[in-house]
């Protein structure tokens, strides 16, 4: 596990910074999906022209937004759902705190053996 530990309270205090950053990573995964194999086929012609533009943007995007989660000890396991994982300490044990995207605060966690599917309520 990651050095850091979250306690709920501070997972919830980061998550309005957190689901900006999220759909910032989801926009520019739906950028890079849709223009990838254009620019794939477009660029050895014309550096995939204003489209190539667009995807080599989101790259940037989705590289920086991802690595400011993982740079503070969350980890990111789905970027469409908006999925995050925040190591802590339940039950005299490490765990995970989860939150997906859309829900209002940290609510739940899971050891490191279950993931999402085993997901109890704090």
């Amino acid at each position: 596990m990651t050095e850091r530990e979250f306690t709920p309270e501070e997972a919830d205090r980061l998550l309005p910074e957190l689901s900006e950053s999220l759909r910032r990573v989801r926009e520019a995964r739906q950028v890079i999906l849709g223009a990838g194999e254009r620019v794939r086929r477009t660029a050895p012609m014309n550096g995939g022209g204003g489209q190539g533009k667009e995807y080599w943007e989101a790259l940037a995007i989705l590289r920086r937004e991802v690595e400011s989660i993982t740079a503070q000890g969350i980890i990111l396991r789905d970027a469409e759902s908006g999925l995050l994982d925040f190591p802590t300490r339940r039950e005299g044990r490490e765990g995970f705190l989860c939150w997906r995207l859309g829900e209002g605060r940290v609510g739940y966690w899971h050891g490191p053996e279950t993931g999402f599917s085993g997901r109890k309520p704090l």
